[in-house]
């Protein structure tokens, strides 16, 4: 970065941090939360009571210390002396201990508040990263993605905290304290005070910007070790595929080598800070502690102000020592919740609009009307698309890879909008209605079902969670899964793994189809259903999946061409345009493009069977 960048690096991220302060204020004064506001009132009074208790303490030290010192008063047994030093230093302990009672009751006041400011912005970013867009979410890293969100989060609780309980509170005291030193002993004391407060804390501040830098560094090494780390385990098998073990730790130790090394300048540099702040605050208490001892020897001090002084100065040290961690922690957390509201402000590319209604199927008409969609704009997709799909019907679509097969089926579930032209169901377009209606109404069994580190019945029940264990078990049927399920030691309480890797391909598909017939839905996806299936359970399973097309919109994606004969119409894609249509016979008769795939299929087929035996 070039010396004329950095102001406007600056600049910039002042703004920042500047918008995070206000994105994290609403949570502290909640909208229509009386209550929260009245625990956030409380925690100040605490606070504020704390803080004069806590100032209040060094003169009680004074009063016990100057009673016990020599005095010429007429007390030949010293009872009263004893009596009163007593008194003051019980009195002196009863308000260094109530001051830690109401620090710690303000806390226990606040956790409430806090908490619930946690919970709901944690809320709020999880639902809003469901909410953003497919075109996101295949690009994004999902180890970095966690991260900034723990990290971030963790910063609001940090900036909660110690923005309101440890920079406020500090100031408070400080002033205090320097209001005593004025009035009770002269403006020298005052004068020392402010020289070295103002030194520490521009000494902080500037080798906290520094290391905030480096700390930065080190987040982003963090992350990027973070992401390679998650990204090569959840590909596991490919990794050991291809013996790449020592591939996989070099890249994630290249990673790990720039995350060191910022750790090491971090803690070097925390040294340097450490040792700036002693020698200044060492600095100011000699200087204090010189100018009372002399008071003391010229007569104008007594022994107990010389001590109240040096509490004075201690009670100083302690919030100054711990105003460099607070600080350079809430400048962390600035950053860390700038990177989530980053996140938080991304904005969704499918949006429903204001006021949008329900969509209301009737029988499951769906139509592509000239419809133009492109993934990215050097690379279009489908041209002018008009593809009608009559309630109750079975369409298949069929072509080549890369000929927008796919596609078809995100347009529908609507992860993206169409370019130009319109998609409808049952008269309404796609865009006109809520997304939770429209993917309530339709049911998809994908070509890779993804499931849940959970069990086979909770993902199978994802599809219509109210849904009773007898209905779930009849899916199971129609699927061809529930008797290896009830052959499992634990049955439906079996815990598939991550992303279901303790299954195989056919198993997880039959549990994603069961979890597809659960949800009953009246318009039905079928994205290459049975792919993963040998030859005589996908006969099983095409019968269960014809029988459950009855009455419904059917749209098969399909690959092979052998399990769309019987559809009621087969739509021949090439190149994101309809090539060809019609029934299993016709297209045969015409010899043309469907005809060629199906022969080259049959003749591969029997090169496959000619092998085998």
């Amino acid at each position: 970065m070039s010396s004329e960048d950095l102001p406007a690096s600056a600049e910039a991220e002042q703004r920042s941090a500047l918008r995070t302060i206000r994105k994290v204020a609403p949570y502290l004064w909640p909208e229509g939360d009386t209550q929260a506001k009245l625990r956030v009132v409380l925690a100040m009074a605490f606070l504020v009571l704390g803080k004069i208790a806590a100032v209040s303490t060094p003169f009680f030290y004074k009063a016990a210390v100057d009673a016990l010192a020599p005095s010429d008063a007429a007390d030949p047994t010293g009872y009263l002396l004893i009596a009163g030093a007593a008194g003051l230093v019980v009195a002196y302990g009863v308000l260094r201990l109530l001051s830690i009672g109401l620090n710690q009751l303000r806390d226990a006041v606040f956790a409430r508040v806090g908490q619930r400011a946690l919970r709901k912005l944690a809320l709020e970013t999880f639902q809003h990263i469901h909410a953003l867009s497919m075109r996101y979410h295949i690009t994004r890293k999902t180890g970095g993605l966690s991260r900034i969100i723990e990290r971030g989060v963790k910063g609001v609780e940090f900036l909660l905290r110690f923005l309101l309980f440890s920079i406020g509170p500090l100031i408070l005291e400080l002033a205090l304290i320097a209001a005593i030193l004025f009035v009770v002993f002269d403006v020298w004391y005052l004068a020392v005070v402010v020289v070295t407060i103002g030194l520490y804390v521009v000494f902080t501040f500037k080798v906290t910007e520094w290391r905030v830098q480096i700390r930065k560094r080190m987040n982003d090494r963090d992350t990027d070790a973070n992401q390679k780390a998650i990204d090569s385990l959840l590909n596991f098998e490919t990794v050991k595929y291809f013996g790449a073990e020592r591939r996989e730790a070099d890249r994630y130790d290249v990673s790990m080598e720039g995350y060191e090394q910022a750790a090491v300048e971090t803690s070097v540099s925390l040294a340097a800070l450490n040792f700036g702040q002693a020698l200044i605050i060492n600095s100011g208490l000699v200087a204090v502690m010189v100018m009372a001892g002399m008071g003391v020897q010229n007569g104008t001090l007594s022994v107990g102000d010389f001590v109240m002084v040096n509490a004075y100065m201690i009670q100083i040290t302690m919030p100054l020592n711990f105003l460099g961690t607070v600080y350079r922690e809430i400048r962390q957390a600035l950053v860390d919740m700038g990177e989530m509201f980053d996140l938080l402000e991304q904005p969704a590319e499918v949006k429903d609009k204001a006021d949008a209604p329900a969509l209301k199927v009737s029988g499951g008409d769906v139509s592509f009307r000239d419809v133009v969609f492109s993934y990215e704009t050097e690379r279009s997709i489908l041209h002018d698309l008009s593809l009608h799909v009559p309630a109750g019907q079975t369409v298949a679509v069929v072509g080549p890879s890369g000929s927008g097969k796919s596609t078809i089926g995100r347009l529908l579930f609507r992860f993206y909008d169409v370019a130009a032209g319109s998609l409808s169901i049952d008269g309404q377009d796609v865009r006109d209605v809520t997304q939770e209606s429209l993917r309530k109404a339709i049911g998809v069994v994908p070509q890779d079902t993804v499931l849940f580190n959970d069990t086979i019945g909770y993902n199978i029940a994802y599809g219509r969670p109210e849904a009773s264990r007898e209905e779930m078990y009849d899916a199971a049927r129609a699927a061809q899964i529930h008797d290896f399920v009830m052959g499992l030691p634990e049955g439906y309480d079996t815990v598939v793994g991550e992303r279901g890797l303790k299954l195989s391909g056919g198993e997880k598909q039959r549990v994603g189809i069961a979890r597809t017939l659960l949800k009953n839905p009246p318009i039905l996806l079928l994205d290459e259903a049975t792919s993963a299936l040998d030859t005589e359970t996908e006969r099983d399973i095409q019968e269960a999946l014809k029988a459950m097309g009855k009455g419904r919109t059917v749209i098969t994606i399909a690959h092979r061409l052998s399990t769309v004969v019987d559809a009621d119409r087969i739509v021949v894609l090439e190149k994101g345009e309809v090539v060809e249509e019609g029934t299993h016979d016709d297209l045969l008769e015409r010899d043309g493009r469907y005809a060629r795939m199906w022969h080259r299929q049959l003749n591969d087929e029997d090169d496959g069977d000619a092998q085998v035996a």
